[in-house]
């Protein structure tokens, strides 16, 4: 169900080194680290699970700003990309902000296909496919 979640902190600096101590004690670590835009992706092998991002949010290309400061995200897994594409519909209709339509997000991996939206309650959630087509 769960593809990956991320939290917000005020200070990725000190964020990162937390998380790099605290996750290493249980066989996680960074695998993904966009400095230019403070992101960390903890896991294992090649899967980042668990996000941490800078103050700015998540300025990346193909979608607005995950968010800014403390918050989290969530992303649920899809079994494919028209499934993205009807999550994002769907929650556009009752009401969602889109947060960055379906598409690839090749800066990711170049399977990678997501649609990001801001539910009525300002959660920032997203689903998420890696398969190629």
């Amino acid at each position: 169900m769960l593809d990956h979640v991320s939290i917000g902190t005020s200070d990725f600096a000190r964020a990162r080194a937390f998380y790099d101590a605290v996750l290493a004690t249980l066989g996680y670590a960074p695998v993904m680290v966009l400095e230019q835009y403070e992101v960390a992706g903890y896991g294992q092998g090649q899967k980042p699970s668990f996000w941490v991002h800078g103050p700015a949010g998540c300025p990346m290309p193909g979608h607005s700003v995950i968010g800014s400061g403390p918050g989290q995200h969530v992303a649920f897994t899809a079994p494919d990309r028209h499934a993205v594409d009807a999550f994002h519909a769907a929650g556009t209709g009752l009401g969602a902000k889109d947060n960055g339509a379906p598409g690839l997000r090749p800066h990711y991996h170049p399977a990678y296909y997501g649609a990001f939206l801001v539910d009525p309650d300002g959660h920032r959630i997203e689903a998420c496919c890696h398969h190629p087509e």
